[in-house]
């Protein structure tokens, strides 16, 4: 399924199967989850894709070919593929241990074809082998959801004890079981009025569930923002505590409204999360397991991406999209 142009629907394509080059694997997809980046990207709110490119970034595949000078995976292994599908490994953040914010990236579904297909390619060190035992669509959105979710996590703080989630999708709700099991208490704001989405928050363990247009019921130590809704920015800084942090976990947001100084004042915080690196995603998929994270998925034939793409536009989900082949 290909993206030709931004603002149009996904086209159906018969292409050879890709050949893996140097350093790279060719994968079987088993399934590839459906992510709220995918849909800035097919709706054109991130502006540099490479088209025509095919999308998808939560991949679970099986390795069918081997290009020369790989030495870690092996036929049949299970791997997943994330968003961060390459990073030059030479600029300054490379060489400074932040790869996610590497100067000449690339990123798969938006410069390097993605999972919303049968087969696909990507570079071996950016793969990350996946357990022989689950399903693989529950494992899918694991790859970005899971691995933003546990980033911004981190980014929250060990003492964040009062946990605002603002939004409760995907990531949501992999996260929400992470920090729960950590002992946290999750405070999630949905979309005003949207009561299933509340009532998913509970059954994960919220000790309290509202609308984002309501006041929290506690000073929170800390927020999460997964909906590209820029005025939760000061909603979320007027909730947390002196010195709290709100961390926007989103690669695009509207605009955040003008707010008063006086709820950024006391040493409050509000930081982004960039993309991940491959520590993240290493630490995050030995965590999963142990927790144990159980993903909530909607499956859709791969031909129905459009479907799923506009089930998640218009906020239809509980849980996470996955598309299988």
């Amino acid at each position: 399924m290909v993206l030709e142009r931004p603002g149009t629907p996904l086209a159906e394509v018969e292409r050879p199967d890709p050949a893996p080059g140097p350093g790279q694997v060719q994968v079987r997809v088993a399934a590839c989850g459906v992510c709220r980046t995918d849909l800035h990207v097919v709706d054109g709110d991130l502006t540099e894709p490479r088209l025509p490119v095919v999308p998808g970034h939560e991949i679970v595949g099986r390795v069918s070919a081997l290009g020369d000078g790989v030495g870690d995976f092996a036929i049949g292994d299970r791997v997943g593929i994330p968003w961060l599908g390459h990073t030059c490994g030479h600029c300054f953040y490379c060489e400074h241990d932040a790869e996610n914010l590497c100067d000449e990236p690339g990123f798969t579904g938006y410069q390097i074809d993605g999972g919303y297909a049968e087969m696909t390619v990507a570079d071996a060190r950016y793969c990350f082998a996946l357990p022989v035992d689950g399903e693989d669509s529950a494992l899918a959105p694991l790859l970005c959801a899971g691995l933003i979710g546990y980033r911004s996590l981190v980014m929250a703080g060990d003492d964040a004890k009062r946990l605002g989630i603002y939004g409760f999708g995907a990531a949501a709700h992999i996260l929400a079981q992470v920090a729960t099991r950590q002992g946290r208490d999750i405070y999630a704001f949905t979309s005003p009025g949207d009561t299933a989405a509340q009532a998913f928050a509970r059954e994960l363990g919220a000790a309290w569930a509202g609308g984002s247009d309501e006041a929290s019921p506690v000073e929170l130590d800390a927020a999460i923002i997964f909906a590209p809704v820029g005025p939760l920015v000061p909603a979320a800084l007027a909730a947390v505590r002196k010195g709290g942090t709100v961390v926007c976990g989103g690669i695009h947001m509207s605009d955040i409204p003008a707010f008063p100084y006086s709820i950024l004042w006391g040493e409050r915080t509000v930081r982004s999360v960039a993309n991940l690196t491959r520590r993240d995603a290493i630490e995050f998929l030995e965590l999963a397991p142990k927790v144990p994270v159980k993903t909530h998925v909607v499956e859709y034939p791969l031909a129905q991406a459009n479907a799923a793409l506009d089930d998640l536009r218009a906020g239809r989900l509980s849980g996470a999209a996955v598309l299988i082949p």
